[in-house]
């Protein structure tokens, strides 16, 4: 496994990432292991059905921010997937953006315009990956609604191989990874694997495995048919029970601590496709910006975080192997 990854800092506000705070929990992320980070940065368009896309001076990570932790992850001998990501400002999932098609005289009008926002967007953040030397880029994010725009997607791609010269990774949702046509324009096939894998609260890594052994025949077919190696550039579970059922869930608060649950999902899953020669890695969800930094914190916290949680043990033995 080439890649032991995990997210930082997910929607990070202006100036968080060069904090005392911030720096402070990349450090303690370091100490788990990790030899990659992907470094997300947000944007927002309006609504799913928007063509612009906003930045905000206010609150968007700048540039010298970016530069910064990615300087200082190089500093650690730690490798960086720069992840530019494209939220609605009006909550709905990014999934959604969506257009109806078009082939009138050969126009496909909100699309050609998405599409030319987004490429702006995207070919910005790809020249900034360049020039900071980061090893990976991202080119979407669970962007589902759009994969069925193979042209406009393959475009897009050569255009960014002129800026940017590293590895290409695009991340779609588990369960759709047969509908990205075009994943072998890119060199990774990247999947936000929140697959349950249980079916009830409180399963152990053994009961979890049997799941994973069955998810690890279907992404194989997929290594077979695009010859990509296969990365969960998104996955996690949080320390809540019964979210190894619905991994992606973050919005039920009234479930009860729960660190074994959450560690045997980072167990399971290592256990079954660490060793798979055409499995590139994963990179967990998410290492918060700010990270509390006591075990009576740690029992508070129902997130996906793990540190001073079972989970992080898991993941040193894992990482450190």
């Amino acid at each position: 496994m080439e890649i032991k990854g995990f997210t930082y800092g997910y929607d990070a506000k202006r100036g968080d990432l060069r904090s005392k705070e911030g720096i402070k929990s990349q450090e303690l992320l370091y100490q788990t292991g990790v030899n990659w980070i992907c470094l997300p940065v947000v944007c927002e368009q309006e609504t799913a059905h928007s063509t612009e896309i906003s930045f905000d001076f206010g609150r968007t990570c700048s540039d010298r921010d970016i530069m910064a932790t990615v300087q200082r992850a190089h500093n650690n001998n730690i490798k960086v997937c720069l992840k530019p990501m494209v939220n609605c400002k009006d909550g709905v999932w990014r999934a959604y953006i969506n257009f109806a098609d078009s082939d009138f005289e050969g126009k496909d009008p909100y699309w050609d315009k998405w599409f030319k926002n987004y490429g702006d967007f995207m070919k910005y953040y790809a020249q900034l990956a360049q020039e900071t030397g980061c090893e990976m880029l991202c080119i979407g994010c669970e962007m589902c609604g759009t994969e069925r725009k193979e042209t406009h997607w393959r475009k897009l791609i050569s255009e960014i191989r002129e800026i940017y010269f590293g590895k290409l990774i695009y991340n779609t949702n588990h369960g759709h990874e047969d509908d990205v046509k075009w994943f072998d324009a890119v060199d990774y096939v990247g999947t936000s694997a929140y697959f349950p894998v249980a079916k009830e609260g409180g399963a152990t890594s053994e009961i979890m495995q049997e799941r994973w052994a069955a998810i690890r025949e279907e992404m194989y077919k997929v290594h077979k048919k695009f010859n990509k190696q296969i990365v969960f550039i998104e996955i996690g579970c949080r320390s809540a029970h019964g979210c190894a059922c619905m991994p992606w869930d973050f919005q039920h608060r009234d479930l009860p601590h729960d660190e074994d649950e959450q560690a045997a999902f980072y167990d399971s899953c290592l256990t079954v496709f660490a060793d798979q020669p055409w499995f590139g890695g994963v990179f967990w969800w998410d290492w918060s910006t700010f990270i509390y930094d006591t075990k009576e914190a740690a029992l508070k916290d129902n997130g996906f975080n793990i540190h001073l949680k079972k989970a992080e043990d898991v993941l040193k033995k894992w990482y450190n192997k």
